[in-house]
Order: C-alpha cells, then structure tokens, then sequence
C-alpha cells in the first residue's frame, strides 16, 4: 500500500470517530436540560386571587412560558357604583265610578238637614199653613231658590190633597221625585276631553279668588287620567305666586305636563295660547287652561279674561268653560255666575265644598239660573274629592 492510500485510509477513521464523539456530546448535554422544555398552561385565576403583576408577566415571557388572559368566572359580575337616580312616582288616580260610590255617605252626612228635615215636616200628618212655611223654609235655607222652591211645594201640596196623609216611605218617593225633577237628569254633564276634529279639546276653567280653582284644575287632570285621556295643563295664572308652581306639582304627580312661563306676570293670554299650541303639538286628547281668579265686579279684570278667551280662539275653539264656584258662597255665587257667563260664556259648573254646608239646593239654583248644568262637585279635600255629577246620586244621598 502506498503513502497516500494509508493518509486517506487514516482521515476517513478519524471523521467517523470525531462523528461519534460530536453525538455523544449532543446526548449528554439533552440530559443536563440544555434545551427550552414546555411549561405547564397557568390556570385560570378566581376573582378572590391576586391579579398578575407586570413583574410576573414578564418572568413568564422570560421563561418561555404563555401569559394567560384572565376572565371571571362564570356567575361573578363586576358591579359598577353608579349615582342613585330618583325617579318621581306618578300616581295611578281613583276611577271616578269608584270616587263617586265613596263620595256618597260624605254627601249624605253633610247634607242631612235638608232632606231629613223635610221628610221630618211631611211626614208629621195634618199638615197645616205652618208647616207648609216651615217646608218653604227649609228649601230656601238650602238655597234652592224662590222659584224652585214655590214650584216643589206647590206639587208636594197637590200630591197630599189627591192622596191625603201618607206614610214616610211614600213621603220620601213623592220628595225624592220632585229634587230630581227640579235637578234635571236630562241636562248633558259630559266634559270635553277627546279630541275634536284631529285637535285637542279646549277646557278652560274660570272663578273668582278663593273659590280653588287651580286646586280643581289638578284633581280635573286626575279624573281624566283616570280615564286613560292624554292630558296637558296650561298655568294661565301669571299673577299670584306660585300658581304656576302647584299646578306643575299637580301634574307631575299623574305624569301630565304643564305649560307655564318662568316669568311673573307674564301675559296670561300668551301662556294659554302656548298650552293649546303645546298640546296640539303633543296631540294630546284635551288641554286644561287655568286662569287667575278675578272679582266678578272688576271691569278690567274680567275684560282680560275675555282677552284669553280671544287669543286661544286664534289656535283652537274653545270646547268647555268651567265655572267654578263655592258652594258656601250660597245666592252670592249666582251673581258671579251671572257675570262670568257674560264675559265668557260658561258651559258648565264646578260646586267646591259642598260638603261643608247643608246649601245642596245650590245646584238647582245655578243651573236654572245659567241654563247650564252642574257638571263636577267637590266633597273634600283630597286629591282624589272631585266627581262628576250624578243628579239621582245626589238626591239620594240628601234624602236618605
């Protein structure tokens, strides 16, 4: 063998041995951790357990290692600290059917000494010229008026005359047949408030001081959302204090709201046409109008109030205007009556406080004397104190 054949013969030995070698090497250095092994996944943390720090995050990035997206788990919430917000309660009103059922024993207590009274005369027996005085008394003490009373007791005198002495159950048909007649159950005591032709019916309520007529405003906004009707509130009392406030308050607690001005004494014609303008706009079923009680004996005065009436009628007709009158005020009420009627043509009446006083025979009276009916009365103080009125309730309730 030649030289060069024993070089190649002894470099060929020594690769295959540096091989070998080279791969022993590679295996221990595997067994002594050389290389990155995979690191078990974190678990999920609970929301009791200390969040990572940016310290942590980046040991583990360090390391080779996934950095886990924490999320709660499932059934815990994060509650989020938020500012109460107080919102205001708005008042389911008392149907009037309702109202009127308990309103009745409170009309027949305040009321008693008209119908007890008479019953008590015609049912005595012998009934001479006295007593008939005494029963012509009694009417005209209620207010019932000259006129009606004449009428009832002439009818009362025919009736014992045909029939003679009766018992007091047969008194008490005769005298309840008569009231009615003399209240007239024909007479059309609806309010006004669905909308007419596409528009919202017009209310507008007039009086003079003291008589509660923003007080009547609210509890009217009551009985009508108590029927489901869209209703807004118009604060035409620009000139007492507070007026417009109290009737926002009564709004507010039946959600109906009020169109006033932020101004005292502001043009109340201006106020009113805003509030029918308003409701139209909000295609409400009817718009109440309140206006600042007025002496009916104030020329100027009462010939602003005529203004209103002018300046809504460039919006909108006026559907219903409600006097509303206190019932204690007995005869006097009817000359203010008289003077309204003049100046803005009322459709209707309001009674308040008819349960402070015996005068029942008030609405006779008015309603013969305006030609309008007695639409609403008033027994109370409460929110819920004012109902439409029922001609045969009322009788009963006076007589029973």
């Amino acid at each position: 063998m030649s030289a060069i054949d024993t070089f190649w013969e002894f470099f060929a030995v020594a690769v295959g041995l540096l091989v070998v070698l080279g791969g022993l090497a590679a295996t221990f250095l595997r067994g002594r951790g050389g290389a990155t092994k995979e690191l078990p996944r974190e678990q999920p943390r609970t929301s009791s357990a200390p969040a990572p720090t940016a310290d942590e995050g980046e040991r583990d990035d360090r390391a080779g290692g996934a950095v886990d997206t924490l999320e709660p788990p499932a059934g815990d919430t994060v509650e989020e600290t938020l500012p109460p917000v107080t919102v205001p309660e708005v008042e389911r009103p008392e149907a009037p059917q309702t109202r009127l059922q308990r309103l009745r024993a409170r009309l027949a207590r305040s009321n008693s000494a008209l119908g007890q009274g008479l019953l008590a005369l015609l049912s005595r027996g012998d009934l001479d010229e006295q007593a008939w005085e005494d029963v012509e008394d009694t009417l005209l003490t209620a207010d019932l008026g000259v006129e009606a009373t004449t009428e009832l007791v002439d009818s009362l005198r025919t009736k014992v005359k045909i029939h003679g002495n009766a018992d007091e159950a047969t008194v008490r048909g005769w005298l309840r047949e008569e009231l009615v007649s003399l209240v007239d159950p024909s007479m059309d005591r609806s309010v006004a408030s669905s909308r007419v032709d596409g528009r919202p019916a017009v209310i507008v309520v007039v009086g003079v001081n003291g008589t509660g007529k923003t007080t009547t405003v609210g509890k009217l906004a009551r009985v009508l959302v108590a029927e489901d009707k869209d209703v807004v509130l118009g604060a035409a009392d620009t000139f007492r204090a507070a007026a417009a406030d109290q009737l926002q308050t009564w709004g507010e607690r039946v959600g109906v709201p009020t169109v006033r001005s932020d101004r005292e004494g502001a043009d109340p014609a201006a106020v009113a046409f805003d509030a029918v303008k308003g409701a139209a706009e909000l295609e409400a079923d009817v718009v109440i109008i309140d206006t600042a009680g007025r002496l009916h004996n104030k020329v100027g005065l009462m010939d602003e109030l005529g203004k209103v009436k002018r300046v809504i009628e460039k919006q909108s007709p006026i559907d219903e205007v409600l006097l509303v009158l206190d019932a204690t005020t007995g005869q006097n009420g009817l000359r203010q009556a008289e003077v309204f009627s003049e100046v803005v043509g009322i459709t209707g009446i309001v009674l308040t406080k008819l349960d402070g006083t015996a005068k029942g025979g008030i609405v006779v009276a008015v309603q013969r004397k305006l030609g309008v009916p007695v639409k609403l009365i008033g027994l109370g103080e409460g929110p819920d104190d004012l109902a439409p009125f029922d001609p045969e309730g009322f009788v009963d309730a006076i007589i029973d």
